[in-house]
């Protein structure tokens, strides 16, 4: 729970103003419970939007972080059942909460559930990684060109099964040499 909801209160801001409210949002729960002091699922679940906006939430990542909570909460997401589900199964699963979607999952799959065979094909490095790898042509103003559409870049990652999440961590450190 607490790995999705952080993904959920970083998505879209400032790693620093993102790290001041999940430090404002732990704090609203007393005593604090969980992963880090994060708090428990079922305490998130007995929270109204406006209890959580004070730790700087927007309303919407509110109700998203609700609805997460609520689904753990209900039994819909069991962490004990989380990790012996495939992928696949994962995807479907977290794609139905409110404020995450595939980049969510694919970061959660490698970075939690340490799956080295994840390719996060949304993510912005990798596929800058790619271009800059295979020497493809940028992407100019949001358009992708001819070589650089989502398939074509799960077709080249192919040849990188069963560790495309490896080759996604390659791809972010081309990105930082370059």
């Amino acid at each position: 729970f607490a790995s999705l909801a952080k993904s959920i209160i970083y998505q879209q801001i400032h790693g620093k103003a993102a790290a001041s409210i999940c430090r404002r949002f732990i704090e609203l729960f007393q005593p604090p419970a969980g992963d880090d002091n994060f708090p428990a699922f079922e305490q998130v679940a007995r929270m109204t939007v406006a209890d959580l906006r004070p730790a700087g939430l927007s309303e919407r990542k509110a109700t998203y972080i609700l609805d997460l909570a609520e689904r753990f909460n209900s039994g819909e997401i069991n962490p004990v059942t989380l990790v012996d589900m495939s992928d696949a199964e994962i995807s479907k699963l977290l794609c139905r909460v409110k404020g995450i979607g595939q980049w969510t999952v694919d970061m959660f799959l490698i970075f939690y559930l340490k799956r080295l065979d994840v390719f996060p094909v949304l993510d912005f490095g990798v596929r800058k990684g790619m271009r800059l790898h295979f020497d493809l042509p940028a992407e100019s103003k949001g358009k992708r060109k001819a070589g650089t559409t989502p398939e074509d870049l799960i077709s080249l990652a192919e040849q990188w099964k069963p560790y495309r999440s490896v080759a996604a961590w390659y791809m972010w450190q081309v990105c930082d040499i370059k």
